[in-house]
């Protein structure tokens, strides 16, 4: 490979971590051309970018970035999945076809500036979707105004049941 083409790639995937929030870790030793195909398009429907970079561009790339946390599993055959978006869903389908297909290794990844191990990537993938999220948030957001209505309701309703009270005692008397 040309020494310009290496430095295009170079700055590309500096830029591509840069921008990125979370970036995940994977060895695909064992895994056939079309198994990886498929594991592309999985990740290529959520919108997440899956490259298969030599390791010495990725430490350079890496580097000035967050990504340069985690620089020392560059070796052996290593793919980066890069999600701008959503950081749950690359460890979602990640940990997801592992299970499927033994072969894939989830290794380490990096988000907002932490280093991510299996555990933690597996952790994140067990969360709700960014949708299903913020669902919850919507609802708790309408709950707390609509119980304090129905508060400031039943406030009226039980000072009148007060008075209807000391009415019936007086008339009782």
């Amino acid at each position: 490979m040309k020494l310009e083409k290496k430095k295009k790639i170079v700055e590309d995937l500096r830029q591509k971590f840069s921008k990125s929030k979370v970036v995940i870790v994977t060895d695909y030793k064992g895994l056939d051309v079309s198994t990886i195909n498929n594991l592309r398009k999985k990740l290529k429907d959520s919108d997440i970018e899956y490259k298969v970079v030599k390791n010495s561009l990725l430490v350079r790339g890496s580097e000035e970035t967050d990504v340069a946390l985690i620089k020392d599993i560059f070796t052996g055959p290593n793919a980066v999945a890069i999600s701008y978006d959503d950081p749950v869903a690359p460890a979602k389908v990640l940990t997801e076809f592992a299970v499927e297909h033994k072969a894939l290794e989830v290794k380490m990844g990096v988000m907002n500036g932490k280093v991510l191990d299996l555990s933690a990537i597996k952790a994140l993938a067990n969360l709700p979707s960014r949708e299903v999220l913020l669902g919850i948030l919507l609802a708790t957001l309408n709950n707390v105004p609509a119980n304090f209505v129905r508060t400031l309701n039943a406030i009226p309703g039980q000072f009148l049941n007060v008075l209807t009270a000391i009415k019936e005692q007086k008339e009782a008397t």
